[in-house]
């Protein structure tokens, strides 16, 4: 089973990185429809990637794909596709890209449209190592799962998971980059400072940001006995405000996300 026509209900962020993995690994279909209310929008992306057909704020367009990504915010979503249910036909798959409405809420406001996935994307699918979770509704046959999977490959790893954890996914994982990114460009202007050429400062901390990562979480060490690995922490007197800020934000995040 392939999947001939993809269309993106939102042409934001979202759809351009999964559009610029799909376009990278070659996995682009021939007809992509992508619609969004901002013609700005739309024209960025089709600089980028020519073969785009831009829908205007039509989203009938992209509903009448094989596979319609909804790449719209929760509050306007179930309102966007109340209104192109009728463009849906019986056997295409639609792919939400957000948090909060579940497959339940979905297909209720799709009129009882059964073949529903979610993925919760995350930045670094635009350079195909996107770690991206997902779970069918149960009206997606195993011959439709798996070649929905085998799309999705070209994103980065794309583990089937209970939608219940979609949410936690979502904060942890979706959001988490943003979370140490500005940390590592800070890190990267003070090397420039202290006289490092830019691929020396690169090479370091690219390395040293996997290998920390793989002693945390694939070494035998526990988390206590990792962090006692280097005896001087210069950011020490401030780890309890950062920690009582990651717990106290992200927390309620994820309290908002699955109420």
């Amino acid at each position: 089973m392939q999947y001939q026509s993809i269309g993106f209900i939102g042409g934001g962020r979202i759809t351009r990185i999964i559009l610029t993995a799909l376009n990278k690994a070659g996995r682009l279909p021939e007809k992509v429809v992508v619609s969004d209310a901002n013609p700005e929008v739309l024209a960025h992306l089709q600089k980028e990637l020519p073969s785009v057909t831009g829908a205007g704020d039509d989203n009938a367009g992209p509903a009448s794909c094989d596979m319609i990504f909804v790449s719209l915010h929760p509050p306007v979503m179930a309102e966007a596709l109340g209104k192109v249910k009728s463009s849906i036909r019986p056997e295409a798959v639609i792919v939400s890209l957000a948090p909060k409405l579940t497959t339940s809420m979905l297909s209720n406001v799709l009129g009882g449209h059964g073949k529903i996935a979610r993925m919760i994307p995350n930045a670094p699918t635009i350079i195909n190592k996107g770690y991206n979770p997902v779970s069918f509704s149960k009206a997606i046959s195993a011959e439709e799962k798996a070649a929905i999977l085998s799309l999705f490959s070209a994103l980065g790893d794309c583990p089937e998971v209970p939608e219940e954890n979609l949410e936690a996914y979502a904060v942890i994982a979706a959001m988490g980059p943003t979370y140490f990114w500005f940390q590592w460009q800070v890190l990267s202007d003070l090397a420039r400072t202290f006289g490092l050429k830019d691929d020396a400062f690169r090479e370091a901390l690219s390395k040293m940001i996997k290998g920390a990562a793989d002693t945390m979480f694939a070494s035998s060490l526990t988390p206590a006995e990792v962090m006692d690995l280097i005896p001087v922490k210069p950011l020490a007197e401030d780890e309890e405000t950062i920690r009582s800020i990651f717990t106290t934000k992200l927390s309620a995040l994820y309290g908002k996300l699955k109420g």
